[in-house]
């Protein structure tokens, strides 16, 4: 047991942590850490709420091709995301936590385009997707609590069937 131990202390200092992704974090945070996502979350839900990304009406108009407004939304945040990834790769920016993140190559599969097109119809009937349903419910209108245990069932059956869906 003891050379294992000091295999590991020599791994740990060989090489820095790294963060695979946010939910993957190798360094615990204490509950007052976690209180930051609850202030973002909370940031996040009003800016939702005033940009009316939440609204049944808004996401209906951008269904029937009828005004521009969640598409200007939507490749609004595509763009930010694209600077903000190629920043933190090219500024080699680190965690709060100081670990570095990580980017994984993802592979394409038919599996996606089948899945795109049933959370395309879920939320084009819904009125919701998974981004603004706690908004939404926030906003008061506690009806999209169906629509999230709806989300919640949905995720439970495809990480059930996952290993049998197409690839």
């Amino acid at each position: 047991m003891g050379k294992e131990l000091n295999e590991q202390e020599e791994f740990v200092i060989e090489h820095p942590i790294e963060c695979e992704s946010p939910n993957e974090l190798h360094t615990s945070e204490r509950f007052i850490g976690n209180l930051k996502y609850l202030v973002i979350g909370i940031l996040f839900g009003i800016v939702f709420v005033k940009a009316e990304i939440i609204s049944w009406f808004r996401i209906q108009e951008m269904f029937r091709l009828q005004s521009f407004h969640m598409y200007g939304i939507i490749g609004s945040a595509v763009v930010v995301g694209i600077i903000s990834i190629f920043l933190i790769k090219k500024l080699n920016i680190k965690t709060l936590s100081g670990e570095k993140v990580v980017f994984h190559d993802k592979t394409f599969n038919k599996g996606q385009i089948i899945g795109g097109l049933i959370f395309g119809l879920g939320w084009a009937l819904t009125g919701a997707c998974p981004g603004p349903l706690f908004a939404q419910i926030g906003a008061g209108f506690p009806v999209i609590a169906i629509t999230l245990l709806s989300a919640i069932v949905g995720t439970w059956v495809y990480g059930y069937f996952r290993d049998k869906l197409p690839h």
